[in-house]
């Protein structure tokens, strides 16, 4: 019997520890309710053994408060982050109320009661466990979801074996002696328990490396766009152009160069902060006149570059006149309409290097212009 009492006490604190760890690690109130139940149980198997040692019946009153306590942590641990209403919440744990009151009752009745204490014992676990089972929703929780069903249905077994040796007087059948191991098979699920609950963290933790990984992905790509950018048009810069220029890849479709004719006479005359607003409205014309898989850079000054991929020669001239048809009639805040005109060549490439095919539309755009 003293076996099987260290048994417990040593899976229980084992138990706590295992918990205890798994709330340090990931703060989840949810480990911290179990270790806290597994620290009480802890407390009421030392009244067991005490009371076994001393031959006391006096550490029965102990036991049955740590025990309510464990109940208690249990049910707490397993409405932990549920979203039903606080009321339900006070309805189960009413519940509890009565479980002191029961084992106050069985002591009362005398120490020859310890089959019916056991036995109720057994089915308040069962239903907890059961309750446990539950309340958790199912998703990756699968081995520990296992276990608690496991240990709702140990314990009612357990129960129903107590109440079998009451109703026979105390004399436990030959055909129930693997009773005796019960303590063993007890230990063997709680284990499988914070097995589970140790796996269920370490994929908590591999998930949330995985989140943490593709977040730093999302900002390095961010941050590449950004370096990419420029500030004022909000088109690619020069330099986005430049290394694709450099890596000498081939181009397939339509290349515009085009820059802002007599755009110097606009910053003397009205000054570089309308020539600024020129610049950021031009930008915003091109962005909104192109397609998500053509690219627009600025590249440098009033100049810039257009790339449509697989467009037709004439569908991007028919997207350049609207861009200048519109620009017709800007408006600069405080000095009225001022029309802007720029200059444009367009070389249409086929498997054709993007510098040769961008060095070809500069070439014609100031052939226009001139």
């Amino acid at each position: 019997m003293l076996n099987g009492v260290y048994v417990q006490f040593s899976g229980a604190l084992l138990f706590c520890m295992v918990f205890l760890f798994l709330w340090k690690q990931s703060g989840v109130v949810y480990f911290g309710y179990w270790s806290l139940a597994w620290a009480v149980e802890s407390a009421a198997w030392v009244c067991t053994l005490l009371g076994q040692v001393t031959g006391s019946p006096h550490w029965r009153l102990p036991h049955a408060f740590f025990e309510f306590g464990f109940a208690l942590s249990l049910v707490a641990a397993a409405r932990v982050g549920s979203s039903e209403p606080r009321s339900h919440w006070r309805n189960a744990m009413r519940g509890l109320y009565i479980f002191p009151a029961f084992l106050l009752l069985v002591e009362l009745a005398g120490p020859n009661q310890s089959n019916v204490d056991a036995a109720l014992r057994s089915v308040i676990l069962s239903a907890i466990y059961l309750y446990s089972f539950r309340q958790l929703s199912f998703g990756t929780r699968r081995l520990f979801h296992f276990t608690l069903l496991a240990l709702s249905l140990f314990y009612l077994q357990d129960a129903a074996d107590y109440l079998i040796v009451y109703l026979r007087g105390g004399l436990t059948p030959a055909w129930m002696d693997y009773m005796k191991y019960s303590s063993y098979y007890d230990l063997a699920l709680k284990t499988l328990l914070a097995f589970s609950a140790m796996a269920m963290w370490i994929e908590n933790q591999n998930n949330r490396v995985l989140q943490i990984g593709m977040e730093l992905d999302r900002f390095r790509r961010e941050g590449a766009n950004e370096s990419n950018l420029d500030y004022l048009t909000g088109l690619l810069n020069q330099d986005a152009l430049r290394r694709r220029m450099d890596s000498d890849e081939s181009f397939d479709g339509v290349a515009v160069v085009f820059d802002l004719d007599r755009f110097k006479s606009i910053n003397d005359v009205y000054g570089h902060i309308v020539g600024d607003e020129v610049l950021r409205n031009v930008g915003n014309l091109v962005r909104s006149s192109i397609r998500d898989e053509d690219q627009a850079y600025r590249w440098g000054g009033d100049e810039f570059a257009i790339l449509f991929n697989s467009h037709a020669e004439e569908v991007a001239l028919k997207r350049m006149a609207e861009i200048e048809a519109r620009l017709n009639d800007f408006r600069v805040r405080g000095h009225g309409l001022l029309r802007v005109h720029f200059s444009w060549g367009v070389v249409k490439g086929q498997q054709t290097r993007l510098r040769d095919v961008i060095d070809k539309a500069d070439r014609l755009m100031y052939v226009h212009k001139r």
